[in-house]
């Protein structure tokens, strides 16, 4: 691989991971914690996040990358989340779920009104995406668009 397109691929995937840690819901603070191109997989990044969540803290409903495959772990506290528009679930500390590439997110959320919850997502992704998560409007019936 070139070295410009090693750089081109690390621009992007700072993009990214700005363009994540940009996003955020009402007590939601998302941080970037590691990234890295896949060596032995051609055009995939690494991408790893911390999503703190105070008590009652919540992202907006969004949807990844077509090209993400995400894998979330709680460490610490419960969250509830729901991917498409399968059934929401909380999380608890040590457990673990996945989303499919380009799925939607209408559910990410602190479970607990009283402590704290911290998230670790890690992505899969194309080394040239730019965007890891875009926030969805919501209808005026406060459904959002899925």
């Amino acid at each position: 691989m070139e070295i410009r397109s090693i750089f081109g691929a690390a621009a992007a995937i700072a993009v990214a991971t700005m363009t994540a840690a940009a996003a955020h819901g009402t007590g939601e603070t998302v941080r970037p914690h590691f990234q890295q191109m896949i060596s032995n997989i051609p055009g995939k990044s690494m991408v790893a996040l911390i999503v703190d969540y105070a008590p009652g803290g919540a992202s907006l409903p969004h949807v990844h990358a077509n090209s993400a495959f995400i894998f979330g772990y709680v460490l610490s506290g419960e969250i509830e989340s729901q991917v498409n528009d399968g059934p929401k679930r909380v999380y608890r500390t040590g457990e673990s779920f996945y989303e499919p590439p380009g799925s939607s997110h209408p559910v990410s959320r602190n479970a607990s009104k009283s402590k704290p919850a911290r998230l670790l997502a890690v992505f899969v992704i194309d080394s040239d995406e730019q965007t890891l998560t875009k926030t969805l409007k919501q209808e005026s019936s406060s459904r959002s668009t899925k």
